[in-house]
């Protein structure tokens, strides 16, 4: 019986750890996607904004310490999407970013994301104003 007890547990541990590598692999995977969509560009940039404030003489102190935030975001970014999306799926959205037009619509996205929040923000507004109109 307890034969059986040990193989049954080092089955389950072995197990446990190809899904654990599985998942590994679909998280890297992930991050990759991520990184391809401009994501790296857009938190580089985020963080050479905020680090404007400080001096010089502490610049590279704070870009070594904020570059080393990215690693937990993309870790958290990429189980929000590993919850939205199937690893063939990301697999097929890597695939496409890594394409003239995927690369294409990385450069543009935050720029048309911008703008189009700035669309939203107007048209808000505009709305809010029909709104009062009825009140």
């Amino acid at each position: 019986m307890k034969k059986v007890l040990l193989v049954c547990l080092l089955i389950s541990t072995f197990t446990l750890q190809i899904n654990a590598q599985e998942n590994s692999n679909f998280k890297n995977e992930t991050v990759e996607f991520l990184k391809l969509t401009g994501a790296g560009s857009a938190f580089e940039n985020a963080i050479e904004q905020i680090g404007a404030m400080v001096s010089e003489e502490n610049k590279a102190a704070y870009i070594i310490e904020a570059n080393g935030t990215l690693d937990g975001l993309y870790e958290k970014m990429a189980e929000l999407y590993m919850a939205e999306f199937t690893e063939d799926e990301i697999q097929e959205l890597v695939t496409f970013y890594n394409t003239d037009l995927g690369k294409k619509l990385a450069d543009k996205q935050l720029g048309l994301t911008q703008k189009a929040m700035m669309f939203g923000q107007s048209w808000g507004m505009e709305v809010q104003n029909i709104a009062q109109k009825y009140n």
